[in-house]
């Protein structure tokens, strides 16, 4: 919210901009083709405002309402000192000015990393601060919802039923609101990340980050968090791997974070996962190989101390066998490109 002096008036204007749910709950009329009407809480002009915010939410878009109130002139004449601590001029009965859609898509390789994730066991979860039905359409174009996949609303919807009537067994999808989160059972939390496989944070606050990072800990997960404000730091640190955002991230949560995203990109976790796997892999390639050159080295000598059978080989023979035949291919497989299925395999 903001309030400016107009120069052909004696009026300040207000102007407020935010979630159009909480702009409208604070407006008491509308601003139509110019002319200033009424706008009571049973008005049709709430229910095109709803019908509006549904379609442009359901096509991905982020939302804003916008609402402005002309203050008398005798109460806040010019020169008046506003203060936005303890608030002195009017919040509510503003005048609704109208919607902005804003299309904000991800980058192009976020869908293909949710799917390499999905297909290695990785669950990917959103907490966003967009309306439910922004964030449902974002996470479904992304994949981190399935076109198949089903939330309460969408199985209210197709059978014309309150959601309350849902039955849970035809729902395998979930998107959560902050409001609902704020009141809900750390039992009922838990029961939620258990049954079901994808999940959307809505309308959430970086402090309630921490509650779903620390019920995913309960369930025996291992977490990372990917977050860029100060807010987010409490989230960051409890995580198992916190990770900062290079680019947009403040300064707090690049410290609280155990690694930073150099180009804020989701994609580039997901290979940072690949190519830890791969690391692993041939490490474990060549421990395997060591030990089997190793072993048959190692066998003559324990037979001449325990059995007293005669030395085949020599020291320096065996070293020149080390040096000229295990060291290559030792250090070759660590160079091995990754397996076909590395990202298809559950995390370890």
């Amino acid at each position: 919210v903001s309030v400016h002096e107009q120069p052909d008036s004696d009026q300040h204007l207000l102007v407020m901009k935010g979630a159009p749910e909480r702009i409208l709950d604070r407006c008491s009329s509308i601003l139509i083709e110019g002319q200033v009407k009424d706008m009571p809480a049973d008005s049709d002009y709430r229910k095109k405002f709803q019908a509006a915010y549904e379609e442009l939410g359901g096509l991905g878009e982020r939302v804003l309402g916008f609402c402005h109130l002309e203050l008398d002139a005798e109460k806040f004449p010019k020169g008046f000192a506003f203060d936005n601590e303890e608030v002195n001029f009017p919040l509510d009965g503003l005048c609704f000015v109208g919607l902005m859609a804003m299309i904000d898509p991800p980058r192009s390789g976020v869908p293909d990393a949710v799917a390499k994730c999905k297909s290695a066991g990785i669950k990917v979860i959103m907490v966003t601060g967009d309306h439910p039905i922004t964030a449902a359409a974002i996470a479904r174009g992304v994949g981190i919802i399935s076109k198949d996949s089903k939330t309460v609303e969408d199985v209210a919807h197709d059978k014309g039923i309150p959601v309350e009537n849902v039955n849970k067994n035809d729902v395998n999808a979930a998107v959560i609101h902050g409001s609902s989160l704020k009141d809900m059972d750390e039992a009922v939390l838990d029961g939620i990340l258990i049954d079901h496989e994808e999940i959307v944070f809505a309308r959430t606050s970086p402090q309630q980050k921490l509650i779903i990072v620390e019920a995913f800990q309960r369930s025996g997960q291992i977490v990372a968090v990917t977050g860029d404000g100060v807010n987010d730091s409490p989230a960051l640190k409890k995580a198992d791997i916190g990770i900062a955002m290079g680019i947009a991230g403040s300064d707090v949560s690049k410290e609280a974070a155990d690694m930073i995203l150099l180009d804020d990109n989701f994609a580039s976790i997901v290979t940072g996962v690949e190519e830890g796997r791969l690391i692993f892999d041939n490490l474990k390639k060549s421990i395997a190989y060591t030990l089997t050159s190793n072993i048959p080295e190692i066998s003559p000598f324990l037979f001449f101390i325990l059995l007293s059978i005669p030395l085949p080989l020599g020291t320096v023979c065996i070293l020149f066998i080390d040096l000229g035949t295990d060291l290559w291919p030792a250090i070759s497989l660590a160079y091995e490109k990754a397996e076909s299925d590395i990202m298809k395999r559950k995390p370890r």
